[in-house]
């Protein structure tokens, strides 16, 4: 759809999805986030989980992202943090090798 050519961007709007996402309050995972969002108003990791839950979404909804870096960069961290790994030493120890 992004490649069809269009005459102006005032018809690129009725030929794009709109996105709705439902949530289900009662999910573990959403429950587990406003707990933790409750507890504390600017964790960051919290915001990073809930951006990734909407990312995956789009993902799995079949719409692309805007910017898949940042989506991949939330992806990093929440993986440094599953590993316990310190954001600021992890990439410091880097093998110059490896590809």
């Amino acid at each position: 759809m992004k490649a069809q050519s269009l005459r102006g961007s005032s018809k690129a709007g009725y030929m794009s999805s709109k996105k709705t996402m439902e949530i289900n309050p009662e999910n573990s995972i959403m429950e587990e986030l406003r707990k933790r969002a409750d507890a504390d108003k600017n964790d960051k990791y919290v915001k990073d989980l809930g951006l990734l839950l909407f990312y995956t979404s789009l993902l799995t909804s079949g719409f692309s992202l805007e910017e898949p870096t940042t989506f991949g960069n939330r992806i990093h961290r929440m993986l440094k943090l599953g590993l316990s790994i310190d954001e600021d030493s992890a990439d410091t120890k880097a093998d110059p090798d490896m590809p």
